[in-house]
């Protein structure tokens, strides 16, 4: 496997590499990094409770879902890479804006954590839209499979990195400061370095060239089987359901997993940490395994298999009340989610035409967050009116709809071509 990958990498055109340092920026700060760990506890910090923690989430998570659409729409008139500087140039500008929120007066401080988390969030999608379109272009058939799945464990090891990292910052800022944790200041200069960070993934995107290939008549019929170009909305809209449904599942492992741990089993923090540590650690070789699953066996099969595993990864979360039996469950959720997501990613991009990619992304990613906004907002409610383990189970239920729901209706569906499985 790692030969395969020496041989593909040497042929990732300038393109693919510079988007992959903006990935790795998102990873190390938003996407599982220091924003990610230090965000809760900064508004922590502050005075603020868990529902409000919840609130800052939940809208954001909402504001993007809703984003996501007109977000296709932007890139296929910008195109791929405009839409994504601004997008994350945009989103720069926001993460370093909110943890400013102290120098706001107490009356107006909350309403600028919820806004400009939101504005943050709907920036992103931007960038995360068009990422797949830009990709598209910018890979071929030969290495797509391995840039997506370098791509889905890049995001995971930086997020490792820059959540060990983002656990040292508070502490050695109070050093600095002559103070303690307790103080929000030690946690906001290292949000402020996470943001302006993200401006280096601008410069990156920013390095790269726009490319608008033409659609060779053979490469067309490559792309989108006639079935499906006839009718490019009826299978947005099924995959939007199919990603909807699947998504509740790693929503509720992602948002519930820890609370879950530390309030309902009393398990001490060290072990949710180094649990969920283990569990992003196993996302990389599982990302990297893609091109040779899919090369197999196809994308349809390994999103469709992998989304059923992950129905049954949320079991011994909703029945067994062990923090050992959730650890292996929730590792199992997220191994599979970086096993399905390049897959279904260049599923998705491969069954439409090059004119319907960023629509298509566009729905899909709205799903997500759709799913997970619900997750965030709903599961709390669940969880205190009829404990985890009816929860977890209602997810891992729903989660088995959509992978069943996907196996039946694209059940004959050919894949666009072989993926090489070296």
């Amino acid at each position: 496997m790692v030969s395969s990958y020496l041989r593909a990498m040497r042929h990732f055109s300038r393109n693919a590499r510079l988007y992959l340092v903006s990935a790795g920026l998102m990873g190390f700060t938003v996407f599982g990094g220091i924003y990610s760990l230090l965000r809760s506890l900064y508004l922590l910090r502050l005075g603020y409770g868990p529902e409000f923690v919840g609130l800052v989430s939940g809208v954001a998570l909402l504001g993007w879902a809703l984003a996501c659409l007109p977000a296709g729409a932007i890139g296929r008139r910008l195109g791929s890479r405009r839409a994504m500087v601004l997008g994350l140039g945009l989103a720069t500008i926001g993460f370093v804006l909110w943890p400013l929120a102290e120098l706001i007066p107490v009356d107006g401080r909350a309403a600028w954590l919820v806004l400009i988390y939101l504005f943050s969030d709907v920036a992103i999608a931007m960038y995360d839209v068009n990422s797949g379109p830009f990709l598209m272009d910018a890979t071929t058939s030969e290495e797509r499979d391995h840039v997506f799945s370098v791509m889905a464990a890049l995001w995971p090891i930086a997020g490792f990195l820059g959540s060990l990292i983002g656990g040292l910052l508070p502490g050695a800022f109070a050093l600095l400061l002559r103070t303690t944790t307790q103080d929000p200041a030690t946690f906001r200069y290292p949000l402020l370095m996470a943001g302006a960070s993200l401006g280096a993934g601008v410069v990156a995107l920013y390095l790269s060239k726009e490319r608008r290939p033409a659609a060779h008549p053979t490469q067309a019929s490559q792309a989108a089987p006639n079935a499906l170009m006839a009718a490019p909305y009826r299978i947005m809209a099924f995959l939007g359901v199919v990603v909807l449904l699947g998504g509740m599942g790693e929503g509720a492992a992602r948002t519930f997993f820890s609370v879950y741990l530390d309030a309902g089993l009393h398990t001490p923090t060290a072990f949710i940490g180094t649990l969920a540590a283990i569990g992003q650690l196993l996302a990389v070789p599982a990302a990297l395994a893609m091109p040779f699953a899919a090369g197999r066996w196809g994308h349809r099969r390994v999103f469709l298999w992998g989304s059923a595993g992950m129905a049954v990864s949320l079991l011994p979360l909703a029945l067994i009340p062990h923090w050992a039996a959730a650890g292996l469950g929730y590792m199992g959720m997220i191994a599979l989610v970086s096993l399905t997501r390049p897959a279904i990613s260049v599923y998705q991009m491969e069954i439409v035409s090059v004119v319907w990619r960023p629509k298509m992304s566009g729905v899909c990613t709205m799903a997500i967050g759709l799913s997970w906004s619900v997750v965030s907002l709903g599961g709390g409610f669940m969880i205190a009116a009829r404990g985890y383990p009816s929860f977890f189970l209602a997810s891992a239920v729903v989660t088995g709809v959509g992978a069943a729901l996907f196996g039946l209706k694209q059940a004959a569906a050919a894949e666009p071509h072989p993926s090489p499985a070296s």
